[in-house]
């Protein structure tokens, strides 16, 4: 019996090629976002064999796309942003500038016009969430101060990105497209237009959704069915996708993005990360096949120059650029290396502005292969990237005098300013890092009555914890400079509340180097970090997210009063 299922099909040969793909992709180390494009490409109508059917993968990537934005809008924190505000918001805007301006001007060098360009230049400047947060994990480093501007810069990103998005199709008359008629309303009318709609959405979000999606989801979470509690988050996100576009002419896109937003602001939006992940991560895969589909793969042949331009403009001139903001806000080269190779890729929100300027007639073919090519190789070479950062920073510190004065220099944040009582610069604990468990034992201290200072690396907490009247010291703790500044050398104990697996053998040899009586208390993300750092025998060690806080304050309460 002969079957036309054009849709099994396609989801058979697409989910396990990629399956497939990206497993030989993660064994080599390269990350499997790699192994769906390359599946996407071994299926697409530009290579032989089976070819799946291109329409019906192209709505199953929209999925995808209310699905991946979904997910950005879950895990969007304000909080987060603010925290490194003063870095993240001019840098990313800043940076995106620079690479949309060099892709505009080696577009036009191609003889491309300069509206074509522009929204190249667009596609080269937003690096990918999923990548980002891969490569942050992969080396620890996603809840160090490093990994939370490189965060807060992305998050900066993928809302100016939503808001080209949004504007592209108002602005695609002006900008050439033949595929949409100029509007009669002047240019000032379709923005004011649009921004009507944008706002009415949003009010609606903000009045209704922000009390009935939580309402809906308390109801059906008391009826304990885990089934149809994903279902009502899956279906929250593509309704309201849909809804905002029927009712509001928002699109896809930003309908999700505010969806997850919305329901981020309920109790259970941990629960409904954690639920609908598995859905996500599916949908997320086919957008990725989808994409490669699209992909001509003879365009590395036929146009090896303008894939290395593009290559280098996403790697080198992203990078370059970022290093620059980083070092002119006086961080240390670690942090402006660690953020240069976080932003040297682009991935999803480059395919859907890509895709979209296609589809409006603002983009030829030949760019859409381009920005494709230029996100497998920059994705494909990122984890190469976070390897040499120490290496890297190691490098030019050994041969650039000017490189150690800079990474030495001293801002206002770096010492503690000369009023400081002098009940802190004696018998206190040294706190190192504010995070969540840095925080809650300062908290314990404060009831105790037991001074501490805090060192941070994050300049903005500091400027926030010296405005509450707490002692804080700017810099990373394995840098002596900066414990010495914290008075480690009368210092009673010190705690080292951040997870830093490659620094905290420097933090604590440093310090008792200074004070071979100073007592070390750690904390850790792993057991077996846990077992390597209570063999060495260099400190107290604690583990276990939950009771970690409580425990470390509890072991200095009774340490402390013990003195």
């Amino acid at each position: 019996m002969e079957h036309h299922v054009p849709l099994i099909s396609t989801l058979a040969a697409g989910f396990g090629l990629a399956l497939i793909i990206g497993f030989i992709a993660e064994r080599l180390k390269i990350p499997a976002l790699v192994g769906y494009l390359l599946a996407g490409i071994i299926i697409g109508p530009h290579t032989p064999g089976f070819i799946a059917d291109i329409e019906i993968a192209a709505q199953l990537s929209e999925i995808g796309v209310m699905l991946l934005m979904f997910g950005v809008g879950l895990h969007f924190s304000i909080k987060d942003l603010m925290s490194v505000r003063k870095i993240s918001i001019p840098g990313a805007i800043v940076q995106m500038s620079f690479a949309t301006v060099l892709g505009m001007l080696v577009a036009i060098w191609w003889g491309w016009d300069w509206s074509v360009g522009l929204v190249f230049g667009l596609c080269l400047s937003c690096a990918s969430t999923v990548v980002l947060l891969k490569g942050l994990e992969a080396q620890g480093a996603l809840d160090s101060v490093n990994g939370r501007i490189a965060v807060g810069w992305l998050i900066v990103e993928d809302i100016a990105t939503v808001v080209v998005l949004v504007m592209l199709p108002v602005l695609a008359g002006l900008l050439g497209s033949q595929l949409v008629a100029q509007s009669d309303l002047p240019l000032w009318q379709s923005i004011a237009k649009v921004a009507i709609q944008i706002s009415a959405f949003m009010a609606v979000m903000l009045i209704a959704g922000r009390k009935l999606i939580p309402w809906l989801l308390w109801h059906i979470a008391g009826t304990g069915s885990r089934e149809l509690f994903t279902l009502a988050v899956i279906a929250a996100a593509i309704s309201i996708a849909w809804g905002a576009a029927a009712l509001f002419s928002v699109s896809f896109a930003l309908g999700a993005f505010f969806a997850g937003m919305m329901l981020r602001e309920s109790e259970f939006s941990h629960r409904a990360a954690s639920e609908s992940l598995p859905l996500r991560d599916a949908f997320s895969v086919l957008f990725f096949v989808a994409v490669g589909m699209l992909f001509d793969p003879s365009v590395i042949f036929a146009e090896p120059i303008h894939v290395l331009a593009t290559v280098v403009i996403i790697v080198l001139g992203k990078s370059i650029a970022a290093m620059v903001i980083v070092l002119a806000f006086r961080y240390p080269l670690n942090t402006a290396l660690t953020v240069a190779a976080s932003l040297a890729q682009i991935g999803e929100f480059s395919f859907i502005l890509a895709g979209l300027a296609l589809t409006l007639g603002l983009l030829p073919a030949e760019a859409l292969n381009l920005v494709l090519a230029g996100a497998i190789i920059s994705i494909a070479i990122n984890p190469l990237l976070f390897r040499t950062i120490k290496p890297a920073r190691e490098w030019v510190l050994s041969r650039s005098s000017l490189a150690r004065q800079l990474e030495r220099r001293q801002g206002p944040f770096a010492e503690l300013p000369m009023s400081v009582p002098s009940k802190y610069l004696k018998d206190q604990v040294v706190i190192v890092g504010f995070g969540r468990v840095g925080s809650r034992v300062a908290e314990m201290l404060s009831q105790l009555n037991i001074p501490y200072v805090v060192a941070e690396q994050n300049r903005e907490q500091v400027e926030a914890l010296r405005k509450r009247g707490i002692p804080a010291v700017e810099g990373n703790a394995a840098d002596p400079a900066v414990l010495i500044q914290a008075h480690i050398t009368n210092a009673a104990m010190m705690v080292v509340a951040m997870p830093d697996a490659v620094n905290v053998r420097y933090m604590v040899a440093t310090a008792k180097k200074l004070n071979p009586e100073i007592e070390i208390v750690l904390r850790t993300y792993s057991e077996e970090e846990a077992e390597m750092l209570h063999k060495d025998n260099i400190g107290t060690v604690f583990f276990s997210e939950d009771a970690l806080a409580s425990s470390i304050s509890q072991h200095i309460s009774e340490r402390m009063q013990a003195q």
